[in-house]
């Protein structure tokens, strides 16, 4: 299958410690490895810096009052930035980490880059996590994006990952549901003041179990199960068209019983809610890139918050 995945130097930057990943490509590396070694092992370990950045006109360089942030190794522009944007090394970011990883917290599984490598990401396995169901097992991880991306704050996130079939769900590290711990490149980074903000992680994950059993035991019937496939899935156009059922929910209705993990709690609101992800985490998008970053960082990390809570909103009814 065609890949985008950054890559320098012919090397694709994706190293990941136990399972294979979902696209089953970047470098395995053993579980052991410290954040800035995981961090080496994908070919990150490059810095970035700020030049003057000039537009040529009338055949002289004029400085246009921003920044060129460029990758030092190879010299490629990354993005143009404000003169005030501070940039946050992958190192910096990686060692983030650390205190977790040697207090055994935490265990450091993949770093990995997308696009021209101006979205940096690391995951650590915590202890948190639960069974329901029989065995339908869930992960609890950090995640931290370094972005060397104008218009984009490096953050940290929680990240529920279904071991069954690696459908994942983006979890709030915060008061209000739908945002992330953030930190912005006009100011300095500062690890100890994130580290602060994530003794929520596990009442966090502990919550999402609660919800899970519950829709595990609300059963849906194949009138109101369609309907969520459509509220989740919408068409486009006018009322006429939005009583039709969409090609991504019809595609997601067809996975209810062939999905990885169908058989806990089937017939239920989980296995529905499942269905969403799973589709948008490995069928949605045309290309492994496309669905990743949609998957974490855009359209389709929306669709799957939107999928939970009216999952919810089905098994109260």
């Amino acid at each position: 299958m065609a890949h985008d995945l950054a890559s320098t130097d012919g090397k694709i930057n994706f190293a990941y410690a136990n399972d294979v990943p979902w696209h089953k490509l970047g470098t395995p590396v053993p579980a052991d490895l410290t954040p800035v070694q995981i961090l080496e092992a994908a070919g990150l370990n490059w810095e970035v810096e700020k030049v003057p950045a000039f537009a040529n006109v009338g055949g002289e360089n004029v400085n246009i009052g921003q920044s060129a942030l460029v990758r030092k190794t190879d010299n490629r522009i990354l993005d143009v930035v404000s003169n005030d944007w501070n940039p946050v090394q992958n190192i910096e970011a990686f060692e983030f980490f650390n205190d977790f990883i040697a207090e055994g917290d935490m265990t450091m599984e993949v770093a990995g880059a997308l696009g021209n490598g101006n979205i940096v990401w690391g995951a650590a396995k915590i202890k948190e996590n639960f069974d329901i169901f029989g065995g339908d097992h869930v992960d609890g991880y950090l995640q931290f994006t370094n972005y060397h991306k104008y218009g984009f704050s490096t953050d940290v996130r929680l990240t529920a990952v279904r071991s069954v079939c690696r459908n994942t769900l983006t979890l709030s590290l915060n008061s209000k549901v739908d945002r992330m711990v953030k930190i912005s490149h006009r100011r300095e980074f500062d690890g100890d003041n994130v580290k602060l903000m994530l003794g929520v992680a596990a009442d966090k994950l502990a919550r999402y179990k609660e919800m899970a059993v519950f829709l595990g035991s609300k059963r849906y019937d194949n009138e109101n199960v369609v309907e969520f496939f459509k509220r989740v899935f919408p068409t486009s156009g006018g009322d006429k068209a939005k009583k039709e059922i969409s090609r991504n929910a019809n595609i997601a209705l067809g996975l209810l019983e062939n999905q990885p993990g169908a058989e806990y709690a089937a017939g239920s609101w989980w296995s529905a809610y499942n269905a969403s992800t799973y589709f948008i985490d490995h069928l949605a998008g045309r290309t492994d890139e496309t669905r990743m970053q949609s998957a974490w960082y855009g359209t389709g990390r929306n669709v799957k918050i939107n999928a939970l809570e009216t999952a919810l909103e089905f098994a109260n009814a």
